[in-house]
């Protein structure tokens, strides 16, 4: 299932739209290769985040699960 800006895994909703958007472009290519969706999530998101700090850009949003106490 291809997804898009709209329709995404949740694992990606605490991500800033960035490398959410990075993210998604990752897992759409993995899955056109042919790789299974879980698997495709995971290294999206672990090649998203290494992308983003790469950058200096923010990663997930202030409201983030593991930023909270």
């Amino acid at each position: 299932m291809p997804y898009t800006k709209k329709e995404y895994p949740d694992s990606l909703k605490f991500f800033m739209a960035p490398v959410r958007n990075k993210a998604i472009d990752i897992a759409n290519a993995l899955l056109a290769d042919g790789s299974d969706e879980s698997k495709a999530i995971a290294i999206a998101t672990a090649k998203a985040e290494e992308w983003a700090l790469k950058r200096g850009v923010k990663v997930r949003k202030d409201n983030a699960p593991e930023n909270r106490d």
